[in-house]
């Protein structure tokens, strides 16, 4: 394979003028990352250390459990450093994210066994578990629980405050927990009076709520990651997954192709002007996650919503 560089870039900025006249609302686009999401950064600054601290050897093994997006990442950059990838996923993994993988390469093994929380979570890691059993030097990431993973998306937070300077409110989704972990923490030590908000899924367990079937992946979580005992949280609410749905659909009219944890935080966004007050002109920023075109077949297609959502 051929030497190819993989020097972090600043992903884009932008405003979205159309969303309230009662905010400005910036957005950071993660999508942009060379492997297409936020979890490009956790990806490349765990491999990166793994390798030049020569934690893991050439043509060794690395394993996550993953909905797609940290795998991809994963997958992009075990290619890079010779490292053999294998990626544990469930059904709800989306056709898309599922081809990219087996473009890259990864292993995958695929787990069907539903959860105690009706999910595929748990099950996925105790997959983790027996595999690492038997491959006694392979390599976890374990996105929900890595200071790596958390301090490779400590720069979005840098990169936010030279683009625009002080701000007022940060809003963000939750999954495994990293990257709200790295940027909220990050934020408040450059900017301690932002208000960080974040947004959940309805029917995820992070912060203690009860489980219910979910869709979307990315968006919430059926454990609470320890990633979050690292967070600067100022407060949370929930968004129902159709509400996402129902925002990525209305902004893809304007040929804006939302992913779906893209959906919920604006959906939150909305919600929480609703609900809370906010100083008229506030600047507020969220993050993109990812882009839209990894869930044509899923949120952008009207026969899957009618299944899922009746």
């Amino acid at each position: 394979m051929s030497e190819m560089k993989s020097k972090q870039f600043i992903t884009p900025m932008f405003q979205i003028k159309d969303f309230s006249s009662d905010i400005k609302l910036y957005v950071k686009h993660e999508g942009f990352n060379i492997t297409g999401s936020i979890k490009d950064r956790a990806a490349r600054n765990v491999i990166t250390y793994m390798v030049d601290n020569k934690l893991i050897d050439q043509n060794g093994a690395i394993i996550e459990s993953s909905s797609g997006n940290m795998g991809i990442a994963l997958s992009w950059y075990c290619n890079k450093n010779n490292l053999e990838f294998y990626c544990v996923v469930d059904p709800n993994i989306n056709k898309e994210n599922m081809k990219i993988l087996e473009v890259l390469g990864a292993h995958i093994i695929l787990v069907d066994k539903l959860d105690q929380n009706g999910g595929y979570l748990l099950s996925r890691i105790e997959t983790v578990h027996n595999f690492l059993n038997e491959n006694r030097k392979a390599y976890w990431v374990n996105q929900y629980d890595n200071h790596l993973v958390i301090d490779g998306y400590s720069g979005i937070a840098d990169e936010i405050c030279s683009e625009i300077g002080e701000f007022d409110y940060l809003f963000m989704t939750v999954s495994s927990g990293g990257s709200i972990a790295g940027v909220s923490k990050r934020i408040k030590e450059i900017q301690p009076k932002v208000k960080v908000v974040c947004v959940d899924a309805v029917g995820s367990v992070v912060f203690g709520k009860e489980p219910k079937k979910r869709f979307i992946p990315g968006a919430g979580a059926s454990i609470k990651p320890e990633n979050l005992k690292y967070a600067c949280i100022d407060d949370v609410l929930w968004v129902d997954e159709k509400e996402a749905i129902d925002m990525c659909h209305k902004y893809s009219k304007s040929n804006f192709l939302l992913g779906g944890s893209s959906g919920l935080v604006l959906a939150g966004i909305k919600k929480y002007l609703e609900t809370n007050k906010v100083d008229r002109g506030a600047k507020v920023v969220t993050i993109f996650p990812d882009r839209g075109d990894r869930y044509l077949n899923t949120i952008y297609n009207k026969k899957w919503i009618d299944e899922k959502f009746n």
